[in-house]
């Protein structure tokens, strides 16, 4: 479970834009804003080395239609996956590891400012970033069975730091 998470690779970002610019391609004439969250996007931390992206399109029901065009990029679409109002969509390289999470809401969906004023905040609060990762840091030194049991050990950090940085967003 120690390799779970690795320290901060700054290609991420790279991978990021490359996805990001398969995607738009795989979907012209759709316009979707696509956003790097997640912990590869914030700089110093270590995260699981899967790239998160937030895409925002006007109405849910046209990327459905469109599936099949990220399906061809290796994605697999998994709908809601539990959060109403996102479509989920999933891709992994050949041996099976997860490697990319595309999570998509219309326009204007409060799960948007959630994660992008999360990931803001820790880039401009570099000391609430560091407890971040010294957090992630002893979750996996300390033996965590499972990602399941990973993510519960951050959970309230994030409930936290993300009441936090809404507030801080909503004054910037």
């Amino acid at each position: 479970m120690q390799d779970f998470v690795l320290p901060h690779d700054p290609r991420w970002s790279d991978l990021y834009r490359a996805e990001a610019t398969a995607i738009r391609a795989a979907l012209p004439g759709m316009e979707i804003a696509l956003h790097h969250i997640g912990s590869t996007a914030i700089p110093g931390i270590r995260a699981k080395p899967v790239i998160d992206m937030l895409g925002e399109v006007a109405e849910l029901r046209a990327l459905e239609d469109r599936n099949g065009a990220l399906m061809a990029l290796g994605y697999e679409a998994l709908g809601a996956h539990g959060i109403a109002g996102r479509r989920y969509f999933l891709k992994a390289d050949g041996a099976g590891r997860r490697t990319h999470h595309l999570h998509v809401y219309a326009v204007g969906d409060p799960h948007v400012a959630r994660h992008i004023a999360f990931r803001d905040y820790l880039r401009q609060h570099p000391g609430r970033a560091a407890e971040y990762d010294r957090l992630k840091a002893r979750l996996t030194r300390g033996g965590v069975s499972s990602r399941e049991a990973y993510q519960s050990g951050k959970a309230p950090f994030i409930v936290r730091i993300e009441a936090e940085a809404l507030a801080w967003s909503r004054r910037e």
